[in-house]
């Protein structure tokens, strides 16, 4: 069949696996040119390893240096007659293809992270491939849905990305249509701030280190990161002032409980706060789109911007496998988001989100490579590929 970018508002509805197989490829080239990273840490959990951060640092991790071993959790969904599966299912298939090539054991586990299941799953994996033992545990499941599995009858805990205190104007891009939508967002309501904290804060990170120490799974000098964001003044009501930012804290205090715990195997916990990217995440928070078109422009002019894969490597290679030991600030978060918070730069996309409006919004921020980062997402608008070929679904397995 050929397949075609179907978008919805923001969510896309189709992935092109051969684009999936060209972002791998291009996350593995950067890690093996770019400074190696110095750890010892061979066996890895990921959990959320199908894009995004977790899947950049998977890769940095095989291929930057450690040749590490990895177990990668995910909730994706593979070619049916339903539809041509997703981009993280995808990026599963040839992240595993491209691993086992180069001699590396790569374990993927589908289904849901939050369910005792699964958990068994990964106990199992854990004995069966890491000899028992992880040395390192990355946390970066994003969902906008956590059950409840210890309630007797089914409940759900829904997030929402909604201000505190007061409503909050702001605007989102549909990347549909490209057209620029202004909205109201209301304030949310105790009810919906406490939900948000159980699905998005600390929780769910902490229930699985607790898991896995009970399971004796945890190796001696074995650490944990999970990810976050801040950002600068200009997203604070909408972010870090509204339920995200106070699941967020949340996410940050656990990382001092877990640092605690794993002080017993002399191993840390760390929060890590990393800068605004394109991800299938943040394309949904509202107001937040004017500020990422603005941050793009101005950290591309200055050479600054980066993406997933780079983040992942600078956090690893300078700050939790730095030589010189993990840097943390006063509140013991791994800062990797300082480009985007230096004062220059915030100053310059200030000024242009105060200038950007529905008529502006593709000549003053860079919505070309905001889109384009979209679509590459999901495996489109990469342009060795030619779209217009038929791909046959059929090929494609995925082997846990």
């Amino acid at each position: 069949m050929i397949i075609e970018p179907m978008i919805q508002g923001v969510v896309a509805r189709s992935a092109h696996p051969l684009g999936c197989e060209q972002s791998i490829l291009e996350q593995i080239d950067f890690v093996k040119k770019a400074s190696p990273i110095a750890t010892k840490a061979k066996r890895i959990l990921i959990l959320g390893a199908s894009s995004g951060f977790g899947l950049a640092a998977r890769i940095a991790l095989t291929f930057g240096g450690p040749e590490a071993d990895t177990i990668g959790v995910s909730f994706e969904r593979g070619p049916s007659e339903k539809g041509t599966g997703t981009a993280g299912w995808f990026n599963n298939h040839y992240f595993k293809q491209q691993a086992e090539k180069a001699g590396r054991t790569a374990i993927n586990i589908t289904g849901d992270a939050f369910s005792p299941e699964l958990r068994s799953q990964v106990i199992e994996a854990i004995e069966t491939y890491f000899e028992g033992e992880v040395d390192l545990i990355i946390y970066s499941l994003a969902t906008g849905v956590r059950p409840n599995y210890s309630s007797d009858t089914p409940q759900q805990w829904r997030s929402v990305i909604k201000p505190i205190g007061q409503s909050v104007e702001g605007a989102i891009v549909s990347l549909e249509t490209d057209q620029w939508q202004p909205q109201t967002l209301e304030a949310a309501s105790e009810q919906e701030a406490a939900d948000t904290i159980k699905v998005m804060g600390g929780e769910d990170w902490e229930s699985w280190i607790d898991t896995l120490i009970n399971a004796e799974s945890i190796a001696d000098g074995c650490q944990t990161i999970a990810f976050s964001y801040v950002g600068s003044e200009l997203t604070h009501p909408i972010y870090l002032d509204g339920t995200l930012g106070q699941a967020k804290i949340d996410l940050h205090q656990t990382s001092h409980s877990l640092n605690l715990k794993l002080a017993n195997f002399n191993g840390h916990a760390y929060a890590t706060v990393c800068k605004a990217l394109v991800t299938k995440a943040s394309v949904f928070i509202p107001a937040f789109t004017p500020y990422i078109l603005a941050l793009y422009k101005v950290m591309k002019e200055k050479g600054t911007h980066e993406g997933c894969i780079e983040q992942m490597h600078r956090l690893f290679t300078e700050q939790l496998f730095s030589p010189t030991g993990t840097h943390v600030d006063g509140e013991r978060l791994i800062r990797i988001d300082d480009l985007e918070l230096d004062p220059q730069v915030q100053t310059e996309v200030s000024l242009l989100v105060k200038e950007m409006d529905e008529n502006n919004f593709k000549q003053l921020g860079d919505y070309e490579g905001y889109k384009r980062e979209f679509l590459q997402l999901n495996g489109f608008g990469y342009e060795n590929i030619d779209y217009s070929l038929p791909v046959e679904l059929s090929q494609y397995t995925l082997e846990s």
